[in-house]
Order: C-alpha cells, then structure tokens, then sequence
C-alpha cells in the first residue's frame, strides 16, 4: 500500500448494498466461480450501469468506490470483494460496512473507510478524483483519521478505519496471503 492513493470514483452507492448487489450468485455466475477475471466482469451490474466500461477505459487502474451506510451486508462471499479487487478498486468509503464484509475487503487488500462526518457522502460524486494522504502512516497507527481529498470539488473529509491491527497489517501487505508470505519469509 502506497503512502498516496488516487484515483476517480467510479461509482456511487446508497444504503444497505448487499453483496449480491456486488457480485450476483446463481446459475449464471457459477460456471465462472474459480475465473476472478471472468466473474469481475459481473460486479456492480445490477448498480452501477456504464461501471464495467468505466473499468475497461482506465484498464484497471486504481479507482474508488463510494457508498452509504450498511455496505456489503447479506452474505460472506468472499468474491463480492475478491472481483473489485481484481477490478482495480483500491478503497471504498462507506457509512458504515457489515462486519464480514469489511473483514473481506481486508483481507484482499482493499481499504475500507468510514466517513468521519457521514454527510460527506452527499458532497462526493462519480467521476470526482480522490487523493487518499497519508495511507501507510494512518494505517501504521500514526494517525487517528486520514484524510482525502477531492481535486474535482476542492474539498477535504475525514475518514476513519475501524480496522484492527491485524486487518491493517493485511491491507498493508496487498492482501492476507501477502501478509502470510511476508511473516513465513521472516520467520
């Protein structure tokens, strides 16, 4: 994870995003299930019409996600985080998250923040270009808030991440099995 992040928001999401929203189950995603690039392409389809060619347009280069509150609730599919990742999200700020959900947005290496003031969400709009300052310092535990900033608007909010020690270790790794490799490779 880099000290700066940025990137547009590619889309914008209300309240209580299910992780079906994120990447729907049944018969005609299954066959795909072990293929992350083909999956990835299902993500967001049912939300965010003209997501998948916003993706393809920035060839999977890092992009935001911004949502309400509630985000990720239903399931514990891990592929509701694991297709994003793969698409090139690199965080989702959030109202609030589901508990699985936030653990599994960790676990892949996506960061995922909380607005310190949840009425920000309103002042963020698709297609604004967030810089994220101070990434590794905040999520190292040297700051309490990290704080982003939307080059479109000329305006800065305050996130929070109610992450534990260990989901930050994953997400400064890249991911949980990084971390795996890192601490086996120093030990």
């Amino acid at each position: 994870m880099d000290e700066e992040l940025e990137g547009p928001v590619l889309l914008k999401v209300g309240d209580d995003v299910s992780t079906d929203d994120i990447l729907p189950a049944g018969a005609r995603i299954l066959p795909y299930r072990s293929n992350i690039p083909a999956i990835s392409r299902f993500a967001f389809e049912n939300l965010g019409e003209g997501y998948q060619a916003r993706v393809r347009e920035l060839d999977r280069k890092g992009h935001m996600v911004v949502a309400g509150s509630n985000y990720g609730q239903g399931s514990s599919r891990e592929h509701a985080a694991l297709a994003p990742r793969y698409l090139g999200v690199l965080a989702i700020l959030a109202r609030s998250f589901a508990r699985i959900h936030q653990q599994n947005l960790a676990n892949f290496g996506i960061l995922p923040l909380v607005f310190e003031n949840p009425e920000d969400w309103e002042r963020i709009e698709e297609g604004d270009v967030l810089r994220l300052e101070g990434v590794r310092t905040f999520l190292s535990g040297g700051e309490e808030t990290l704080e982003v900033r939307n080059g479109s608007r000329d305006e800065r909010y305050r996130l929070l991440a109610p992450l534990t020690r260990r989901q930050r270790e994953m997400i400064l790794a890249g991911s949980v099995l990084n971390l795996f490799r890192e601490e086996r490779m120093s030990g």
